[in-house]
């Protein structure tokens, strides 16, 4: 049974799907091209428009239902409207949603304090979305280089990757490696050098008396979940400790889960000087988002250099708080390991029959399609039809990011519709 022939309802109708790419209604159509016609186009979306999600499913507004095997490049590790994560902030609503750091309020310090003992650091400096988190991080580095380290002032240098994605603000595209990203936004920001990403000779190399910092993702998610080298994350702790240099993982996609542990970097036993957490953080219900470090080095910021009138309000410091709790038992970390396998190996099998190469850990993974046979976007596109939901990067690319309350027969459902598509293709 394909995942299109199940029976959906949606309202007072009922339907089964017959794998064909379904046709646009007018209903589709509409709401589509309002939406092209009064957003800037800054995203490519797929022609679905989702009106009800829950677990991993979504439906749209034919009635059709989706697997979701993308979970909002994993903002939704806990699956579309989460329960406990509802419950929290639902309770939370009916008391305080904003108060602004002008003032304390009653949720802030449980949330900083239970993420701060998850990943085993002192404090928590909260902001909303992820390239926030890292522009923090970047501040907080520099300001690190020049009152500890004694860097000479504005000769601060920080260490990135080729490949890299974090965010796209001015400050990051600067060290992009993407065209796409860089293209007339210049002139860019100073002070980056950027190596190959697993190489860490060429990360040593590039280390001088002025580097306050290496930024890494533990895999890169936008780059096609490119897994590095086994020891390159332990090889990068050791240079930082060696030159007196900051490690910064950027965790905002690999974390919280998603890859079998609460951070990926665990992987190889290593602790980072500050983590970078977004996305899952927030329940896929609010956007939360968070540097999280020691004293010894988010003690350097002081009030009125760095702030949010959002960051740390107290809707999201309620669903963060449901995240970090539900983190603390293991639960979802061990399904990532046990339904990973599975869908690795399913994946794999489909090697030399349309797939090239297929990478990642636990529920990640990048996929890279023939391209002889089509695009990632062709792909994508087929899988819809296929009621799968997935999204293509970098070509021939497709990432799967399933929400952490997939099933193994819900794992075979997408899998067995991306062997019907390539089967299609390579016939």
């Amino acid at each position: 049974m394909t995942v299109a022939d199940r029976e959906v309802t949606y309202g007072h109708e009922s339907r089964k799907g017959t794998g064909e790419q379904p046709m646009q209604t007018t209903r589709t159509q509409d709401a589509i091209a309002l939406a092209e016609s009064s957003t800037a186009h800054n995203y490519h979306p797929l022609p679905v428009v989702v009106t009800e999600a829950e677990g991993a499913w979504v439906t749209d507004v034919e009635g059709r239902r989706y697997l979701d095997f993308l979970a909002a490049y994993s903002a939704v590790n806990f699956g579309h409207r989460n329960p406990e994560i509802v419950a929290a902030v639902k309770a939370q609503l009916d008391r305080v949603t904003l108060t602004s750091r002008a003032f304390h309020h009653d949720v802030l310090g449980p949330f900083a304090s239970e993420l701060a003992a998850l990943a085993g650091k002192d404090l928590v400096l909260p902001m909303n979305t992820g390239a926030e988190a890292v522009e923090t991080g970047l501040k907080v580095a520099r300001k690190w280089g020049y009152e500890v380290k004694g860097v000479p002032e504005d000769r601060a240098t920080v260490v990135v990757a080729e490949g890299n994605f974090h965010g796209r603000t001015i400050s990051v595209v600067s060290f992009s490696t993407d065209p796409v990203a860089r293209t007339h936004f210049g002139p860019f920001t100073p002070g980056f050098r950027v190596v190959p990403y697993g190489d860490a000779a060429a990360m040593a190399a590039a280390i001088d008396e002025t580097t306050v910092a290496v930024l890494v993702e533990p895999i890169q998610g936008e780059a096609g979940v490119v897994v590095p080298p086994a020891g390159y994350l332990r090889s990068v702790r050791e240079l930082c400790d060696e030159r007196r240099v900051l490690f910064i993982a950027d965790e905002i996609q690999s974390g919280l889960g998603r890859t079998g542990t609460t951070f990926a970097c665990e992987h190889e036993g290593v602790v980072p000087d500050l983590y970078l957490l977004g996305k899952a953080l927030g329940g896929g219900v609010v956007p939360v988002s968070a540097v999280v470090g020691n004293s010894d080095v988010l003690g350097v910021i002081h009030p009125g250099e760095h702030g949010s009138t959002f960051g740390g309000n107290p809707l999201a410091c309620a669903a963060g708080r449901a995240v970090v709790a539900m983190l603390s038992t293991g639960e979802w970390q061990r399904a990532a390991v046990e339904l990973g396998e599975h869908l690795h190996a399913r994946l794999r099998s489909l090697i030399g029959r349309g797939v090239v190469e297929v990478r990642g850990r636990g529920l990640w993974a990048g996929v890279d399609i023939n391209p002889e046979l089509m695009s990632g976007r062709e792909a994508c596109e087929a899988l819809l039809a296929e009621g799968v939901l997935v999204k293509d990067t970098h070509g021939s690319t497709i990432r799967f990011a399933p929400p952490l309350v997939i099933t193994r027969e819900e794992i075979d459902l997408a899998i067995d519709a991306l062997e019907r598509v390539l089967a299609a293709r390579v016939a």
